[in-house]
């Protein structure tokens, strides 16, 4: 679904923001407030009068543009992390107290003793903060001490900063480059972007007052780095200069980092290039200085294809005036720093104002340390083993975590050991497979979206080990590129080799190599066994998993569809390169104890060859499989290949999974428990049996597929399943399968979730994760039950919600409420018996009127009370037991078996009926 988002502010720092977040394909719309002349009207942005002074209105105002149903996610520091910014003084002893290298300080509220730090101590301490925030204004470097106390003065006598000089931090005075260094962090990973350089100072040969913010800035002495202080947020003119560096989709990455998922899908900034950003300031600034100045020459620069970010300018008699100190600011990008330095001047040369201040030596420290003289190093040919051993050190807790008995490895050693008999093996035969990815490769690198390829790699691998009956013991992957880029490298996660000259910029190659071990006894596929009749289980693929994707790149060149294009497959609001990266299933975890029961006579992983050359390997030669399409559920992604690219039945079938990942071989008596087995945990269908091959005929007959194809979801014969149902009658019943538009409603954090009251709960993350949408709907912010509820029902009505689940939802909800929904409401609870007691009991239950947590049965299981029961295990085995009846209540409301009646009980179609 398309977003809108709001960026507040008005500097060119927002206007970067919101240039960069407008060229999301998941963006509608980026309002800017206040915003400037640069955001009025340009494309997706434009600028809104909403007053963000009032953060209450400000709320409401992103509520009312369907930002979020209730309160606003924040891409930003908690206000206790924030005082690492807001407080010099706080942050100085917070990097005191961790040991982060830093200049030497002291911290004051009394201005003589403040002076007397300055004259007595043994370091040159004559850099002076005001302590609190002061528009980046607050830090003066002085010659000697006498200017040094002047500044103290100046700050906490005479309130030069206002009452953010209430305290000062007097520093050592620092010697080296400065660099800023700028990254993402999610809470628990951190994603460095580029570093720059602020030139702070107002005139060339950095003369002048400083007019720049500090940052979470690095001096870099001779004693090694040192931080001068830390900032939360972006910075000016930073983010400017930063952002056309970034690859990545902006809007994804602030998505990411809400989510907690830079680990696996790091930004991507674009290689071999550099930016320079020139600031162009009014007469007079940082003092007073004249507004309303006209602004010419901005289209030029436009047409050049450099990017102008707005600050203090304003729209006026169709032209464009100054508005402030800071007026805008010109950036380039090139391939080197030269070049962009180059660019960037003369798009300033080509902007006019009256009395325009800017620099024309940025970037001057940078060319001059680039054009010293140095000697040839490994890093020079294009090989960077610093960057290798980086990405080992990055990926070692990774490999750590997958660790198993037997495993005797260390992570950048020359070999991996594994003790067999440690792993509870007593004759066991190794098994090993290799295999890759193929050209899903490709996609992933289009798209800068790489963290389910290490996912790709191990179950191609894995899932065919398990063919043999072998359990995976230990995995190896190779990654091979031209030039080593740790951060992609870290989310696919693999061994590194760099190959200046093979790989062109980006691009890489990946090959994975798994060993797996059975007991002699337990081989895989027992050919002795398999006989005519036996059944075939089907488990659901994700997708196109990781075979065909060259077939899938000419449909979609056929079709005119970029990886950026909204998906005409898969979820609402995903993209064509995010549906086609669904990662591959891995199924070793699910399989290995069904296989170690003796009851699977031979399993087919799914890969390259489709259905039509994968089961075959598996059998003998004198049986052929009979497949039905119509029995098993397939994917929207392959119907749309086979229309766009006009592919025939057996081009489908010999390319793609179809929907089947993997196929079991079972004999018929042993089917409907392996089939709940597997149905426990993943979808799963009986979709055919073997037969005698008759000589001359193909060994595999897919039927109804091309039925199947045009009308994507499962069906048994005649289009519905057999579900068997144990309650008040016996038997099978029959339920018509349709797509159903279900809403969740939670207030804690047990399962997956669209609606939660409270923000923050492990819900919404897991929604989050499995690519569901969500919304809060924070009862706080309303003044009644009946204001809350009409927020809900309006984000039901905006998702075409048909049916809605009460899971731990913990708001009463009103009755106007209930009866709009009425027969479409689901909820569960334990109901500890006996709740109705003596002769008439059954009349009574029959009878139970309207009232909280109740309302006719759908589905119910019966939890029995052991003896040894403690509180606790009474309660998880009755939270497993609503983990199976809410699934089975909500498939019979949904599929249509059965109704509520206007009387208020449950009516069964007669389809459904024994």
């Amino acid at each position: 679904m398309a977003e809108k988002v709001l960026v507040v502010g008005s500097g060119g720092r927002e206007h970067a923001l919101a240039w960069k977040l407008a060229q999301s394909p998941q963006i509608q719309q980026v309002l800017v407030a206040p915003g400037n002349a640069g955001t009025a009207s340009c494309g997706k942005i434009s600028n809104s009068e909403v007053s963000v002074s009032n953060h209450a209105i400000l709320a409401q105002f992103c509520m009312v543009d369907d930002l979020t149903a209730a309160g606003v996610p924040c891409f930003g520091p908690s206000a206790k992390a924030a005082q690492l910014e807001a407080s010099k003084s706080f942050s100085k002893a917070f990097m005191e107290r961790h040991g982060i290298p830093t200049a030497r300080y002291g911290s004051f509220t009394d201005p003589q003793e403040a002076c007397r730090y300055i004259r007595t101590a043994d370091f040159p301490a004559l850099v002076v903060k005001a302590s609190g925030l002061a528009a980046g204004k607050g830090v003066i470097v002085a010659p000697d001490q006498d200017e040094a106390c002047q500044a103290v003065m100046d700050i906490m006598q005479d309130r030069a900063f206002g009452t953010a000089g209430e305290t000062v931090v007097v520093e050592e005075l620092l010697e080296g480059e400065e660099v800023s260094c700028l990254c993402f962090t999610d809470g628990s990973s951190v994603s460095p972007m580029p570093p720059a350089q602020d030139h702070k100072r107002l005139q060339d040969g950095d003369l002048g007052p400083n007019t720049g913010v500090l940052y979470a800035g690095l001096m870099l002495t001779k004693q090694g780095p040192k931080v001068l202080e830390f900032n939360c947020r972006f910075g000016d003119p930073e983010c400017q200069v930063l952002l056309p560096l970034l690859k990545s989709d902006l809007y994804e990455v602030i998505l990411n980092t809400l989510n907690g998922k830079l680990v696996s899908t790091a930004p991507v900034w674009h290689q071999d290039s550099s930016a320079v950003t020139v600031v162009m300031a009014s007469a007079g600034y940082p003092g007073s200085y004249k507004k309303g100045v006209e602004i010419t020459g901005l289209s030029q620069v436009q047409d050049s294809g450099l990017q102008v970010f707005h600050a203090g300018t304003a729209l006026k008699g169709g032209g464009v005036v100054s508005s402030g100190g800071r007026v805008l600011t010109v950036t380039a990008v090139g391939p080197s720093l030269e070049t962009a330095l180059q660019a960037a001047n003369q798009g300033v040369a080509a902007i006019g104002f009256p009395g325009a201040v800017y620099r024309r030596d940025i970037g001057h420290r940078a060319i001059a340390h680039l054009n010293l003289h140095r000697g040839l190093t490994y890093k020079d040919s294009g090989v960077d083993i610093a960057a290798g051993n980086k990405l080992v050190d990055m990926i070692k807790p990774l490999a750590k975590a997958t660790s198993r008995a037997g495993c005797n490895a260390e992570l950048g050693g020359f070999a991996g050991l594994f003790d067999l008999k440690a792993a509870g093996f007593v004759d066991p035969i190794l098994v090993s497979g290799t295999d890759g990815v193929g050209t899903k490769l490709k996609i992933a690198q289009a798209c800068s979206q790489h963290g389910g390829l290490g996912q790709d790699l191990v179950a191609m691998c894995v899932n065919d080990v398990l063919a043999q009956g072998a359990e995976p013991l230990f995995f190896l992957d190779y990654f091979s590129c031209g030039s080593l880029d740790v951060d992609i490298a870290a989310s696919v996660v693999g061994g590194t080799a760099e190959m200046p000259g093979v790989y062109a910029p980006g691009e890489y190659d990946l090959a994975g190599f798994c060993v797996g071990a059975v007991e002699r006894g337990a081989l895989l596929p027992r050919l002795g066994d398999i006989a005519e009749g036996d059944l075939l289980i089907g488990l659901a693929s994700s997708g196109v998993h990781s075979n065909g994707f060259s077939l899938v790149r000419k449909v979609l060149e056929r079709a005119n569809l970029s990886y950026s294009s909204p998906s005409p497959f898969g979820k609402s609001g995903q993209t064509v390169g995010e549906v086609l990266l669904t990662p591959t299933k891995i199924y070793s975890r699910l399989l290995l104890p069904i296989l170690r029961s003796g009851a699977v006579k031979a399993y087919a992983h799914i890969t390259g060859g489709g259905l039509l050359e994968n089961i075959p390997r598996v059998l003998p030669r004198e049986l052929a499989v009979d497949l039905d399409a119509s029995r098993w559920s397939i994917p929207p992604v392959f119907s749309w290949l086979q229309k766009e690219g006009g592919l025939s039945e057996e081009e489908m079938t010999r390319t793609f999974n179809c929907g089947l990942g993997a196929v079991l071989v079972v004999a018929p008596l042993d089917a409907q428990r392996v089939l709940h087995q597997l149905q426990a945990h993943e979808e799963a269908w009986i979709v055919g049996s073997l037969a005698h091959k008759q000589q001359g005929s193909d060994p595999v007959v897919v039927r109804n597929l091309k039925h199947s194809l045009l009308n994507v979801g499962p069906a048994s014969s005649g289009g519905e399943m057999g579900v068997e149902h144990n309650g008040g009658c016996h038997g099978n019943i029959t339920i018509p399968r349709k797509r159903t538009r279900v809403a969740v409603l939670i207030s804690g954090t047990e399962i997956v979730v669209v609606i939660s009251n409270r923000p923050g709960v492990q819900g919404l993350k897991r929604a989050s994760l499995a690519g569901i949408q969500t919304r809060v709907v924070d009862h706080k912010l309303y003044g009644s039950r009946a204001e809350f509820d009409g927020t809900i029902d309006r984000v039901l009505g905006e998702f075409g919600v048909e049916l809605v689940c009460l899971a731990g939802f913990m708001r009463i909800l009103s009755g106007t409420f209930v009866k709009k929904w009425n027969g479409k409401l689901l909820n569960i609870h334990p109901s500890l018996l006996p709740s109705f007691k003596g002769v008439n009991a059954q009349k009574q239950a029959l009878q139970a009127g309207e009232e909280v947590d109740a309302g006719a049965i759908v589905a119910q299981e019966a939890v029995p009370v052991l003896g040894s029961d403690t509180e606790e295990s009474l309660s998880d085995r009755i939270r497993e037991a609503e983990h199976r009846a809410f699934p089975a209540a909500l498939e019979l409301v949904a599929s249509g078996a059965v109704r509520l009646g206007e009387d208020g009980h449950i009516m069964w179609t007669s389809s459904s009926q024994s």
